[in-house]
């Protein structure tokens, strides 16, 4: 293993002081739960610092390299560490060839595993920041996810679909829209929920995700489409 981290080493440009770290980060639960000898710990508390350290980096460079109100640099920064944009980014350096997973999580390259290569990029940002302090991370951001923000300015990709749906259903047929989990199944770890979006008794888009919040803007994202707006 410690050839393949040296591998991921080479690819992310950062050598690690203590190895343990990297390795920690690349640990996912499920893998503890099939190796319970493995003598380190799953990743979720090294992506708990990450994600407050990538939000930090990606606040300061938008407060120091944009005007804009702080609404939208809220929406900016949303979509440019949502789960989708971060799990392409990590293809940049194959993340995925080095996270340790069960082999039942192993076999899943669906949804899931998006958010199983967001949380570890978050989690590898962590380790980074133990192991070598803030600029680091600022440089690994930087490099690999702040290039990203160009694009989705461009393209619009903050948008968020519940508030458009809300906005569209309001002006066109005068309707909130109202949001009902239609389903829930999974272990408390991987949980998935399909939501359905309604325009009073009609079902106008159906999503699904690893939290209610996200089966949520995916059931917007599915109405929009259908209602063709």
């Amino acid at each position: 293993m410690l050839e393949k981290t040296s591998e991921l080493e080479s690819k992310i440009g950062f050598q690690f002081k203590n190895k343990d770290l990297l390795l920690t980060a690349l640990t996912h639960r499920s893998y503890i739960n099939e190796n319970p000898s493995w003598r380190l710990d799953h990743n979720e508390r090294l992506e708990f610092l990450g994600d407050a350290v990538l939000e930090l980096v990606v606040t300061e460079y938008l407060y120091k390299n944009y005007p804009n109100p702080e609404g939208e640099m809220t929406n900016w920064r949303a979509a440019l560490v949502n789960a989708v944009i971060l799990s392409k980014i990590t293809g940049e350096f194959d993340l995925n060839e080095y996270i340790l997973l069960s082999r039942g999580e192993a076999k899943d390259t669906g949804r899931a595993r998006q958010y199983i290569l967001a949380n570890a990029i978050e989690a590898l940002i962590g380790a980074i920041y133990l192991d070598q302090g803030y600029e680091p991370c600022e440089k690994f951001i930087k490099r690999f996810i702040l290039k990203e923000l160009p694009m989705i300015i461009e393209k619009h990709l903050y948008r968020d679909a519940k508030s458009s749906f809300q906005e569209m259903a309001q002006d066109k047929v005068s309707i909130t829209p109202t949001y009902e989990v239609l389903e829930e199944w999974g272990p408390d770890h991987a949980r998935n929920f399909k939501v359905g979006v309604f325009l009073e008794k009609e079902l106008a888009g159906v999503g699904q995700g690893p939290s209610k919040q996200e089966a949520q803007q995916m059931a917007a994202e599915d109405a929009l489409q259908k209602k063709g707006w």
